[in-house]
């Protein structure tokens, strides 16, 4: 009977925790315009939310299996909606000039955001918890329904909303967080039984670099592993300035920059939802990787090389290259390093890739911010492309090595 309201639940606060990011995000140049224009500022800024969620996401698991899901959910959702008023109030208020408050409290909020960004994977528990194993699979489409569709509305909804004001997409994202939080506050039950809990683990085992070193440590996914970490170093690294360089390159204005993030999100969302399938038993998940290694490639070279009088013609193809090559690499990369496990291993090591993720994404964007500033715009897009050839070299040789 509680069934309906949980899934409702589930729904809203996944779909929350991508809309308020996909808002947000390709706006954050046009925001932090009346503060700095520095390339490595925004890159800071870019990877302290996934900076904060690398060190929390292990804590959040744990705490949901030893208090449950209901007040973990609840207590993330509330940390989305301070940080993102943190970060709108931040916004509206004046300041005086070179003052660095504005800069410390935008911080104070994108890491609270993403310290508090884990309900993902508890409320893919809270499905686990309700489902039997045998819908557990349908269950979890949920999230990649819920997933799709945030990163399809988040940049619609930012490049109409910012049409009357630039932070005016801040505070309909903080509205969503609201919502969800009564929701869940109103609606959701604890789906986790007190018989079940487990008590928390060692403060090693909550260390998000325990499982990073066990990984790296197995040779037969080390290489694998290291290819999937450099391409998130590499992938949000360069999209962390690609608006700062749709605007100050093209002249663009939130309208054709959240338009690019809208076509990532629409082209994405085909990929993994309905063509990753056929692909993979079609190609097998080695020459994926490698053909969508090349589609990345090729996009992301493509962007510096647009003439300004035709940008938008040149752009929009080749961000729909970017998003059709990540959906391509990312699901398929996983599955070669989970084929070569054991049963036993699975857990720890798909978790890892989940840490790894989020440390390329923290490493990359100041990376390509600072390179943004030193060495010239076009050279965030140029050291990608060498990093993702690595990856190429990583991907096919760890292959052929167990293949052997």
């Amino acid at each position: 009977m509680k069934r309906p309201s949980t899934l409702l639940c589930v729904f809203v606060t996944l779909l929350n925790d991508r809309v308020s990011e996909s808002l947000v995000f390709p706006l954050l140049p046009f925001l932090l315009a009346s503060f700095t224009s520095s390339g490595t500022t925004l890159g800071l800024l870019a990877g302290s939310y996934a900076l904060a969620q690398f060190i929390a996401t292990p804590l959040i698991g744990a705490f949901s299996d030893r208090f449950g899901r209901r007040p973990v959910i609840a207590t993330c959702v509330a940390g989305t909606v301070v940080g993102l008023g943190v970060f709108g109030l931040t916004l509206e208020l004046p300041w005086p000039d070179g003052s660095l408050w504005p800069l410390l409290l935008l911080f104070g909020g994108r890491l609270l955001d993403g310290f508090s960004g884990g309900t993902a994977a508890t409320a893919g528990a809270v499905l686990a918890d309700i489902s039997t194993p045998e819908n557990r699979a349908k269950a979890f489409g949920l999230i990649g329904v819920a997933f799709g569709l945030g990163f399809i509305l988040g940049p619609a909804f930012a490049g109409i909303l910012s049409q009357w004001s630039v932070t005016l997409p801040v505070w309909i994202a903080l509205l969503i967080a609201v919502v969800n939080l009564l929701l869940v506050l109103r609606l959701l039950p604890e789906t986790h039984p007190l018989d079940q809990r487990q008590p928390l683990p060692r403060k090693r085992a909550l260390n998000p670099f325990t499982q990073l070193s066990g990984v790296f440590s197995n040779p037969r996914v080390s290489q694998l592993c290291l290819g999937f970490f450099l391409f998130f170093l590499a992938f949000n690294g360069f999209t962390a300035v690609l608006v700062l360089f749709f605007k100050q390159k093209f002249g663009w204005g939130p309208g054709p920059a959240t338009t690019a993030f809208l076509i990532v999100g629409v082209v994405a969302t085909v990929v993994q939802g309905g063509l990753i399938g056929p692909l993979v038993k079609r190609f097998g998940e080695q020459r994926l990787t490698l053909a969508g290694l090349g589609l990345v490639l090729v996009g992301c070279l493509m962007i510096p090389l647009a003439p300004v009088e035709r940008s938008q013609s040149v752009v929009f193809p080749a961000v729909a290259l970017l998003a059709f090559g990540t959906g391509l690499v990312t699901p398929s990369l996983r599955s070669l390093v989970s084929r070569r496990l054991s049963s036993g291993g699975q857990g720890a090591a798909l978790g890892s890739l989940q840490g790894l993720q989020s440390l390329g994404s923290f490493l990359g964007p100041p990376l390509m911010g600072f390179s943004y500033e030193l060495l010239g715009h076009s050279s965030p897009f140029l050291l990608a492309a060498a990093f993702l050839i690595g990856v190429a070299a990583l991907s096919a040789n760890g292959s052929f090595k167990q293949a052997g």
